[in-house]
């Protein structure tokens, strides 16, 4: 499911056109906050960040790290696919975890969802995240 907006920007000098499309789909979590899941402008498409929900029941999936940056990745697989996109398309991922000595695990499970070559890429260390969980990632897919 998705959704248009249009707006023309104006100036003394010049004119824009503004718009994007929010992206929606209920194979990922649905937003717990006041946030879209993705919105396309243009050919760009930016995820918003995805925890490792289980979309049926938004609760946080079992298991242990693997899991949960499975779960991560399979989430924004199904937005991306919501965007008509693949995984190859995806340009750039920010990957936030409360413990980098998961760096490794994260490689790991990456390696299952992208081919080389790979997407740019930032590991950040944070101090919590949304429910407690342990790792979010969020992404920049190119149509």
């Amino acid at each position: 499911m998705s959704f248009a907006f249009r707006a023309i920007a104006r100036n003394k000098s010049s004119e824009i056109e503004l718009s994007r499309q929010t992206i929606h789909t209920e194979n990922a979590p649905s937003a717990i906050g006041t946030y879209s899941q993705a919105v396309r402008h243009g050919n760009l498409v930016f995820l918003s960040g995805q925890i490792p929900l289980d979309p049926a029941t938004m609760e946080i999936v079992d298991g242990g790290f693997e899991a949960r940056a499975r779960r991560v990745f399979e989430n924004l697989k199904a937005v991306v696919e919501a965007a008509g996109g693949t995984m190859d398309q995806v340009l750039k991922i920010n990957i936030f975890m409360t413990d980098l000595s998961n760096f490794a695990t994260v490689n790991s499970v990456m390696e299952e969802f992208f081919e080389q070559p790979y997407p740019a890429r930032a590991a950040v260390g944070v101090a919590s995240l949304p429910k407690g969980t342990d790792v979010e990632a969020e992404a920049i897919l190119g149509l």
